[in-house]
């Protein structure tokens, strides 16, 4: 007969062993599935952003919801996720199927006219469980233990009138008795931006700081997407710098050596507009083509479904048939565009709404009393010279093509992007 002590032993030994199996469950749990939370929430800020860039293009126009499928891919892809795994663009990111429609019922729908809602959702495979695989190993029952598990994150934008904006830091002075809501301006008018100084007369559009202030550097700063105004604000009257030009440029997929397209975002396309290709020397947003026009040109709509460069020759900044030569620009220290098309690094991978711009209209005193919406028309020459943009509309009419960024709740004025759920 074995002493009592020896059997004692042998128990404690088996408890210790479940207890310590047991432990190892808990930790398991704990380890992997922070991960999996983590994962979660990672994935759901690329569902975020991908839903807001989505929404942002959602104006009605025929090409809307192609633009929105852009926009919200390379919005949402710009994000890591899987612990910032650089492993994240290999492994299935945000893709066409990922993004779908909803009309003011909350049905599906494929028809721009129609689509007031975008859900963004995505199923991220393949996230490696840690301690519940070895727990598997560990008990012979792998089934019960998944090496790897999926997290799914969704995200469903529209938009609403705000309360602040994000326009480009110039000003619009009404024309002489113009009123609301066009200030005496045509739908498809030209209107110079002065870079001499501030807009002083009616009709013109200056250089305007958004916080007050006239500081240069400022103005890039704002341009490039630090702001935040409202109707009342009394706004700066700053110097233009010659570096200003690089961040206007980029909304053309125009860069110095140094640009890039996936930091300094293009707009859908970079195709240009002066009286050099465009004789009409207006409607160049959706208009027909003019006579006289060369022959690459069509208008703004048209380029941004074909994600056109500058000149739609390539990635040429000089030379035959090159930007340059088709606009009569001069784009010194200019040396390349982003790439035309279905390209890799180009409008179409990295595009975003980028040249259609809100746009403060000042009175007298430099105080906000209202906002257009303009399309940017031309690059920035070296040196600067003046340039046009073209009058849309009002920024707050529903049909707008202007969507701006701020905090959503106000009763008019742009359209900002807003998550729903």
């Amino acid at each position: 007969m074995r002493p009592t002590t020896h059997r004692q032993q042998g128990v404690t030994i088996v408890t210790s062993a479940m207890v310590l199996l047991f432990l190892m469950g808990f930790m398991g749990i704990a380890l992997d599935f922070g991960r999996l939370f983590i994962v979660k929430t990672e994935l759901q800020t690329a569902m975020d952003s991908c839903a807001l860039a989505a929404a942002q293009e959602l104006n009605r126009a025929p090409d809307s919801l192609t633009r929105a499928r852009s926009a919200g891919i390379a919005a949402g892809n710009l994000n890591r996720v899987d612990l910032q795994s650089a492993d994240w663009r290999n492994r299935g990111q945000i893709s066409d199927p990922d993004i779908t429609f909803k009309n003011a019922g909350y049905d599906d729908t494929t028809t721009p006219a129609d689509a007031v809602y975008v859900q963004c959702q995505h199923t991220h495979t393949g996230v490696q469980m840690w301690l519940l695989q070895a727990m598997g190993a560990f008990s012979g029952a792998p089934a019960t233990y998944p090496n790897t598990q999926n997290v799914l994150a969704l995200a469903v934008a529209t938009r609403a009138s705000a309360q602040t904006t994000c326009p480009i830091p110039v000003a619009l002075k009404p024309k002489p008795g113009g009123t609301a809501p066009n200030y005496g301006f045509i739908r498809g008018d030209w209107v110079t931006l002065i870079m001499a100084q501030n807009a002083s007369a009616g009709g013109e559009i200056g250089w305007a700081n958004l916080d007050g202030s006239n500081n240069a550097s400022q103005t890039e700063a704002e341009l490039e997407g630090s702001c935040g105004t409202e109707v009342g604000d009394e706004l700066g009257t700053p110097g233009v710098q010659t570096s200003v030009a690089d961040v206007w440029n980029y909304r053309f997929g125009i860069y110095r050596n140094a640009g890039d397209p996936a930091v300094n975002r293009p707009d859908f396309t970079g195709y240009s507009y002066t009286l050099a290709n465009w004789p009409s020397g207006r409607n160049a947003y959706d208009g027909p083509t003019p006579a006289g026009a060369h022959s690459t040109a069509a208008n703004f709509v048209s380029k941004r479904q074909q994600y056109a460069s500058c000149a739609d020759t390539g990635t040429r900044v000089r030379g035959a048939n090159s930007c340059e030569t088709i606009t009569g620009l001069s784009l010194n220290s200019f040396q390349r565009l982003a790439a035309p098309g279905n390209a890799a690094g180009g409008h179409r991978q990295y595009g975003s709404n980028r040249r259609i711009a809100v746009v403060p209209v000042i009175n007298d005193s430099s105080q906000v009393i209202d906002y257009a919406c303009m399309l940017m028309l031309q690059p920035l020459s070296i040196p600067m010279t003046d340039v046009q943009l073209e009058f849309l509309g009002n920024a707050g009419e529903a049909n707008s093509p202007c969507t701006t960024n701020g905090l959503p709740g106000g009763s008019a004025g742009p359209l900002v992007p807003v998550l729903v759920q």
